[in-house]
């Protein structure tokens, strides 16, 4: 499913597929906050391009932590890592993506409130 800005969203049911792993593993990714979901029509989904070769995208939980020391809430982190970020010139998580690990995270530190 895709929302409005192209985000892809992917169910519960759906990470147990792509990332071959029973339910209770899938939740336990997103209490311990190596991803983050959020409700969508409802429903617990997580963006898509927070999965990579079928897992988790590796950098994403110390992001998530460094985001949370800055005072970002877990759906402001996700609108941040999902939206282009002017100084990177892409989405953060795009930026993850190609190994841009400690450049995203200084310009997360230095958006802290």
């Amino acid at each position: 499913m895709s929302d409005s800005a192209g985000a892809t969203w992917l169910t519960i049911p759906d990470l147990v597929e792509l990332l071959r792993l029973p339910q209770s593993k899938v939740r336990r990714l997103i209490e311990d906050r190596a991803i983050l979901a959020t409700r969508v029509d409802g429903v617990l989904k997580v963006p898509a391009a927070f999965i990579s070769g079928g897992e988790p995208l590796g950098d994403l939980k110390g992001t998530i932590v460094v985001l949370g020391d800055a005072g970002f809430s877990d759906d402001e982190a996700m609108h941040w890592l999902l939206s282009e970020e002017d100084s990177l010139g892409v989405s953060p998580v795009d930026a993850l993506k190609a190994g841009r690990k400690a450049e995203v995270r200084r310009v997360a530190q230095a958006l802290g409130f």
